[in-house]
């Protein structure tokens, strides 16, 4: 990355997508889906491998281009910047269960970089962030629905 795309830089978030023993499918839809999001310019990807754990708890990391059959998520991979540390996979697999795989992307929300680039340039920091998780959104609604 250059310090002009550093100077537009949005907010970074990453997620890591658990999946049980022998279903994982990371070349389907979700792929797809990451595909339009990078092609409309709506994130940019900047880390996205693949963890196995064993069932004796050993972790394997991938990279995309190690996949056979990758389809879409290869189109991303040409935007990887390769974030994430080996001590950063190994925190971030200390949440998955032995036995599983997992799919951990990591991405830059560009369209509030220009945003966020005015706020720096205003003197302001991010001070907070965070995320509601839909399952709450969905339990307030339903009580919202359930005292009318």
């Amino acid at each position: 990355m250059t310090s002009t795309d550093t100077d537009e830089l949005g907010p970074v978030d990453y997620l890591v997508v658990e999946f049980p023993p022998a279903t994982s499918n990371f070349t389907g839809e979700m792929a797809a889906e990451l595909d339009k999001l990078v092609t409309s310019g709506t994130i940019r990807v900047l880390d996205l491998i693949i963890l196995t754990k064993g069932a004796d708890g050993e972790l394997d990391a991938l990279e995309v281009d190690d996949l056979e059959g990758a389809g879409e998520l290869r189109a991303a991979e040409a935007k990887l910047a390769g974030l994430l540390a080996e001590e950063d996979v190994v925190n971030l697999a200390a949440a998955m269960k032995p036995g599983t795989t997992a799919g951990v992307l990591v991405w830059e929300n560009v369209w509030a970089g220009p945003f966020a680039a005015a706020a720096r340039r205003s003197g302001g920091q991010l001070i907070a962030n965070g995320r509601i998780p839909i399952q709450a959104i969905l339990a307030s609604i339903e009580a919202d629905e359930e005292g009318e």
